[in-house]
């Protein structure tokens, strides 16, 4: 008998706290669609940023029926002109002007999305099905702070293989898969811990977290294992409480059999369930090969190491994916 997705039993979890969540592109029929579904289930209170004549046709014209949502045209909103005075006085001293700051809200919904989570309107937001990752990245950086316990800004995808003994019977968080190309000592440090956090947020479950790499346990040397070591050394000093390892690579990390061949002494043992990558390539790559050849569920990326929570999309995605991203930016919440 086929186990139940953990991804999904994370709507019911979600539907306990029911948070406030903004969904910037309202022109794109899945965000339509993924938004009634969030509010005609109780998972999440859902406000979708457009025009509203412009909304009304989409639907319209793909049978969706705009139930328990809320539509808000940015440039109509009460509180817009605080909003982009608050945005102004976040990026003046980049040189931005108050002209720029309020031209900037009108034009990209993403950013006036992230504002009002700034301000507390909304818990949180969703954004990529049809904006950049960098552009949904700059949003979220610029309106919301950073986590100074953290320190970085990353991403991670949440990954469930079916059928799987591999991490938490297959679950598993990947990172760092959309952010940070080449990180440092710190960076990649930083990584460690916010997907390790959010791990047993989610799931309740202790993160038994492996730095990835080539090598096991200095089966090789290069600057990049150097940088891995230094990451497992600082984790391990500002977070003593985190089960993390490294630098292993990926069989050392999650199959039991390997590791006690490779790293016997490993305090993973083959049995990580939160992977970290070296690099963006690397993370970047290794979600997609899982998510297609094992036909895996991928949920992110996940944007990590903010004061307040946001989610990217692929802009691949379809509309369970963005039900997925803002149940799991819910429960951040």
């Amino acid at each position: 008998m086929m186990k139940k997705s953990k991804i999904l039993e994370l709507r019911e979890k979600a539907k306990n706290f029911k948070k406030k969540i903004v969904l910037p592109e309202g022109d794109d029929k899945r965000v339509l669609r993924a938004g009634v579904f969030l509010a005609t289930q109780g998972i999440a209170e859902i406000t979708i940023l457009g025009n509203n004549e412009k909304i009304k046709n989409i639907a319209d014209e793909n049978n969706i029926e705009l139930k328990d949502v809320t539509i808000v045209n940015p440039v109509k909103h009460l509180k817009f002109k605080e909003l982009a005075d608050a945005y102004y006085n976040l990026r003046k001293y980049k040189g931005m002007t108050q002209e720029e700051a309020e031209k900037i809200l009108k034009e990209m919904p993403v950013f006036f999305g992230a504002m009002m989570v700034n301000a507390g309107l909304m818990d949180g937001f969703v954004a990529g099905a049809s904006t950049t990752t960098a552009n949904v990245a700059r949003g979220a950086i610029q309106c919301l702070k950073i986590d100074k316990a953290v320190g970085t800004i990353s991403s991670a995808f949440i990954m469930e293989v079916e059928n799987s003994n591999y991490g938490e019977n297959g679950l598993f968080i990947f990172a760092d898969c959309g952010i940070i190309p080449l990180p440092s000592v710190r960076q990649l440090a930083g990584i460690a811990i916010s997907s390790s956090d959010l791990f047993y947020k989610l799931f309740g479950v202790k993160a038994r977290t492996a730095l990835l790499s080539y090598s096991t346990k200095g089966s090789a040397e290069s600057e990049t294992i150097n940088i891995i070591r230094g990451a497992l050394e600082e984790v391990k000093q500002k977070r003593p409480d985190i089960m993390v390892d490294g630098e292993l690579q990926l069989d050392a990390a999650i199959v039991p059999e390997v590791a006690k061949i490779k790293c016997p002494e490993s305090v993973i043992a083959g049995k990580a369930n939160v992977l970290i990558f070296p690099n963006l390539e690397a993370g970047n790559i290794g979600y997609k090969i899982v998510q297609r050849l094992a036909n895996a569920r991928a949920v992110g990326p996940i944007m990590l190491g903010l004061e307040k929570p946001c989610s990217d999309l692929s802009r691949g995605c379809d509309w369970e994916d963005i039900v997925d991203a803002v149940t799991i930016t819910s429960l951040r919440a």
